[in-house]
């Protein structure tokens, strides 16, 4: 089993535009993972039908006994992320401000105060529109632990892609370089760099190399928009070739982009120059993979 991670140093760059057509063209060969899971939206483009869903759980919450509290106050005094709160005489908490430290459950005199598992997300099972298997998530307002839910889910469908026999993951990442992104780096046999011809686009990419290559991954980088800028293209490719980086392709600004966006289908899916670019370059990842 192989598996692609695609990536980008910033958002915006069409990462998950390209990584949905990937996707489209694996059609049931592959299994798919939506690791952005901090801002997730393949199942726009994908229609999957959310068939299987659990709750991921990541941390602790304070939980407050009514039956014991003597809203005395020490919970709030001591909290020093301000997550208890008086409310019509009674102590309440914000569990958005709670960071489940347990100093709270120390210092309560009565005993009134528990930690219970934080729900941080949900874990989703899918069949997409073109029949393939799907894994995706979403991080619930204010979680955190992301870098725990990118695990849940890639290891998911690394299991799925051995049950169902299955060669190849294909994996939309999150943009940046935190813990989101070296979590969906796990496994990787191979990651699609998608960056732009800007001066912040070519920055984050260097941030982006950098953290693949101290994995010792091979990689290959996609230009999108190539001609808004090129001289800053120009910059990219020569970064590129000094840096053992593949060259993938340079695909042309093209409006069908967002016009399939709007019809929430890939840019594979519609007649337009990009789309032609991009088979060519699935061909060429699934040679280097599977063949």
């Amino acid at each position: 089993m192989k598996e692609v991670v695609i990536l980008s140093g910033k958002g915006g760059t069409g990462k998950t535009s390209i990584t949905g057509a990937f996707a489209v063209l694996a059609g049931q060969q592959a299994i798919i993972a939506d690791c952005d899971v901090d801002a997730a939206n393949m199942h726009l483009l994908l229609a999957p039908d959310f068939a299987e869903k659990s709750d991921f759980y990541s941390g602790e919450l304070a939980v407050i006994d009514s039956n014991k509290c003597t809203q005395c106050g020490i919970c709030a005094y001591k909290c020093r992320f301000g997550a208890f709160s008086l409310s019509n005489g009674t102590y309440v908490l914000d569990p958005l401000s709670c960071e489940g430290c347990g100093y709270c459950q120390i210092t309560c005199p009565e005993g009134a105060i528990s930690l219970v598992p934080r729900k941080a997300g949900q874990v989703f099972v899918s069949t997409t529109k073109v029949g393939s298997t799907m894994v995706h998530a979403k991080l619930d307002i204010g979680a955190e632990n992301s870098g725990k839910l990118v695990a849940k889910v890639k290891n998911s469908a690394q299991e799925l892609a051995k049950l169902k026999h299955k060669e190849l993951v294909v994996v939309d990442g999150s943009p940046g370089i935190g813990c989101p992104v070296v979590s969906s780096l796990a496994g990787a046999s191979y990651v699609v760099l998608v960056t732009e011809p800007t001066v912040s686009g070519l920055h984050d990419l260097e941030r982006i190399a950098g953290v693949i290559q101290k994995f010792r991954i091979p990689m290959g980088c996609i230009i999108n928009k190539f001609d808004i800028n090129p001289e800053m293209s120009n910059q990219i490719s020569h970064f590129i070739s000094s840096n053992g980086i593949d060259y993938l392709a340079s695909i042309p600004f093209d409006p069908s982009f967002t016009k399939a966006m709007a019809e929430a289908k890939t840019i594979v899916e519609t007649q337009s120059p990009a789309k032609l670019i991009i088979e060519e370059v699935w061909a060429t990842l699934t040679k280097k993979l599977i063949n």
